[in-house]
């Protein structure tokens, strides 16, 4: 028979590892009541508070705020653990923060929330956009559109942007408060980050444009200027033109046509500031893992040679569909597209093709004659051997910001590096399917 373990024993019987144990119980279960009591026996028995179990109080406390019987309570006693938080030298971080800012707009005092948000520098702690959320909608919800407008200026500061619901808060007191500037700059963050809005958001902007509002005329040449700056379709400038919106519900044909009105929608590109940095951003992944001699080289013929308006990726269309027996690359099935394009505009596009594929073919004496023909008119680009040929089609479609003809899903890790939410918007407007 073993002997019992003092030790142990001892330990379930200290008040400090019996606190830790319970709290964490009270913090699983969300047990406000339970907390409060751990808490007033730890503080009137000296039990030491770590910077953790402060902020599992604070986050029970700030979870606490949806029930209306334990609201005033969770706020009360929320905001005395910080203090004692505060005034036993433990530095908040962004949880901290995050949960104190809650417990201060739900006592209605968006200015102290925002204030203690603001000073989270000098205890050099990084904000989340959760932590800036209570204020924000604090302020919209309140229609003080002046302060919410400071909020988003703090956000972007921290290199933080509003999605759809601070999007929407945001648009929805501009409304209110009959900003039509900031109603226009917000329609535009959304048009730029959401692919669609939700019905209430839809019902909001429907509403808004069936005010009366206000227009001015503007020089015909720097709208065209502006909207060819800004990726065609949007010019930025407010609004033009004079008297009610026709405002009506409808849908886009597959052909891009407007059902309602029965224009010709064009595609918003991303404006020029962003695809330049996208560019640099290919260009930089790209010489960390090709040789950046031949990587720069390509830049400086590309800089000489910025015609093209489609880009090819020729292995993708000379392979598309050839997985069968005597399947192989199809230098026919790319002359066709090739042709194609040329066709539709007039001007040769530019095929990327990998220097040994193109040695390859140049051994069929059927191929050498195209291949040929394909040099002399400028618009075949042979990848060095042992380089990557995507970072070439990719970054040439995106440097001059044309049509990328590819039936490349663009999954590979490769792609995965450039991040998702810009890559995805940059694809959706520049990638054809064969």
């Amino acid at each position: 028979m073993n002997p019992p373990n003092h030790k142990k024993k001892h330990k379930s019987h200290n008040p400090a590892s019996k606190f830790r144990s319970d709290l964490d119980k009270c913090t699983k279960n969300k047990d406000l009541t339970a907390a409060i009591s751990l808490y007033e026996f730890a503080v009137a028995h000296k039990i030491p508070i770590s910077h953790h179990h402060f902020n599992s109080l604070l986050y029970i406390c700030s979870n606490s705020l949806a029930d209306p019987t334990s609201k005033h309570a969770a706020i009360e006693h929320g905001l005395r653990i910080f203090s004692h938080m505060l005034a036993n030298n433990t530095s908040p971080n962004e949880a901290t923060i995050t949960a104190v800012a809650r417990l201060a707009v739900a006592k209605g005092d968006g200015d102290k929330a925002f204030e203690l948000v603001k000073g989270m520098r000098k205890y050099n702690v990084l904000p989340k956009l959760r932590t800036y959320s209570p204020v924000l909608m604090c302020f919209c919800g309140g229609l003080e559109a002046e302060k919410a407008y400071l909020v988003e200026e703090e956000m972007l500061k921290a290199r933080l942007r509003a999605e759809e619901a601070e999007l929407a808060a945001l648009l929805r007191v501009s409304m209110e408060c009959g900003r039509g500037d900031k109603v226009y700059e917000y329609l535009h963050k959304i048009r730029g980050c959401l692919g669609c809005v939700s019905g209430p958001m839809a019902e909001a902007i429907e509403n808004w444009f069936g005010r009366e509002v206000a227009g001015e005329d503007l020089d015909e040449g720097l709208v065209r200027e502006a909207v060819l700056r800004n990726g065609g379709g949007w010019h930025g400038l407010g609004w033009i033109g004079k008297g009610k919106w026709v405002v009506l519900r409808s849908i886009v044909g597959s052909d891009g046509c407007c059902c309602g009105c029965g224009e010709q929608l064009v595609c918003v590109d991303i404006d020029r500031v962003e695809t330049e940095k996208f560019a640099r951003s290919v260009a930089s992944l790209a010489m960390e893992r090709e040789v950046q001699s031949n990587f720069t080289e390509f830049q400086n013929w590309l800089d000489e040679h910025s015609e093209y308006e489609a880009i090819v990726d020729g292995a993708n269309i000379g392979l598309f569909q050839q997985n069968f027996a005597d399947g192989g690359f199809s230098i026919s099935q790319l002359d066709a597209v090739v042709k194609e394009l040329y066709n539709k505009n007039k001007k040769w596009p530019l095929v990327v093709l990998h220097n040994k594929r193109i040695r390859t073919l140049l051994e069929s004496s059927s191929n050498r004659e195209l291949l040929q023909e394909w040099m002399d008119q400028g618009l075949l680009y042979g990848t060095p051997y042992g380089s990557n040929d995507d970072w070439y089609w990719l970054y040439a479609a995106v440097k001059l910001r044309c049509l990328l003809v590819t039936n490349d899903e663009m999954r590979d890790h490769i792609f995965e590096l450039l991040g998702s939410s810009f890559f995805l918007k940059w694809k959706e407007r520049h990638q054809e399917l064969v």
